[in-house]
């Protein structure tokens, strides 16, 4: 067991320093479909990220805003839910590693080449695993010994994620993206985060 204040640090060092809309391209199968399209994650350090996608030809489209490790609203919300069932690894998938919640067990630290961490509370697992050559995250997250899902991201020659795959074992489903762009000088209108239009 390590103070959790070591967690967090490095967890803060993996968030955005300033807001920033994301494009990306992104697929997703599972055992009954298979959908692709286009999409823009805006990003609102520390902890606010509004995701807007749709499916080619623009046949389903879909928003949601998360904001920590909860979804605060989601339209169509099981079309959402169903493409984000694993918060903290959305999160991931852009590069951000969430903090233990309070009271979690923590372990882990410094590696050759990179750093580990565990986040333990109650039935829930978190991991992440951060190398530094070749660049990645991976994160997983276990309820008891069933894995609900894992990802890895990998990033470009900036430092930026490029792409990630978070996959879902259970439902035979995979998610992946890859990163078109990033506008760090973007604006987020506040409506935004209240509604979808």
């Amino acid at each position: 067991m390590v103070a959790a204040d070591s967690a967090e640090a490095w967890t803060r060092s993996t968030v955005l320093r300033h807001p920033a809309a994301v494009r990306f391209k992104w697929r997703y199968r599972d055992e009954r479909l298979t959908a692709a399209g286009r999409g823009t994650a805006r990003i609102a350090p520390p902890d606010s990220l509004r995701l807007d996608y749709a499916s080619a030809l623009n046949i389903r489209t879909g928003a949601g805003v998360v904001v920590g490790d909860s979804i605060a609203w989601a339209d169509p919300a099981d079309d959402f839910r169903s493409l984000v069932p694993a918060v903290p690894l959305l999160w991931a998938a852009f590069g951000i590693a969430r903090p233990p919640i309070a009271g979690a067990e923590v372990a882990g630290g410094a590696i050759p080449g990179g750093v580990v961490w565990r986040f333990v509370s109650g039935t829930d697992t978190l991991s992440y695993r951060w190398t530094d050559s070749p660049r990645e995250l991976e994160a997983e997250w276990r309820r008891g010994e069933r894995v609900v899902a894992r990802s890895r991201t990998t990033y470009d020659a900036a430092a930026r994620p490029a792409a990630a795959r978070i996959d879902f074992p259970d439902a035979g489903a995979r998610f992946e993206l890859t990163v078109l762009g990033v506008d760090t000088a973007a604006v987020i209108p506040p409506v935004l985060w209240s509604r979808r239009r």
